[in-house]
């Protein structure tokens, strides 16, 4: 469910303060944020966030695709594991000859 328009995007403060006080140019390390809940804007265009994703941070680099979207859309907090078999036995034999 989205976000009335009335209310507007939620931008948790903290990455707000972080933003201004840093110039997107002249960036030496990403903005490390546990907010993944923050709305992306069009401010934060050229930024590069470190997202963490319950276990360690993923770096996130915000361009113009981005905007509207959420922080924590962009790191993932699940792995994928592929299911064994058959077939992927025998692709893994193939791999290694």
């Amino acid at each position: 469910m989205s976000r009335s328009l009335k209310k507007g995007p939620y931008i948790d403060p903290n990455v707000k303060k972080k933003m201004d006080k840093v110039d997107p140019n002249e960036m030496e390390e990403p903005i490390r944020t546990w907010a993944r809940d923050c709305t992306i804007t069009p401010e934060m265009v050229g930024y590069t966030f470190e997202v963490h994703n319950g276990r360690e941070f993923k770096e996130v680099f915000i361009d113009e695709k981005k905007v509207g979207h959420k922080l924590g859309e962009f790191s993932k907090t699940r792995t994928f594991i592929e299911h064994g078999g058959q077939k992927a036995r025998e692709e893994e034999e193939e791999e290694l000859f």
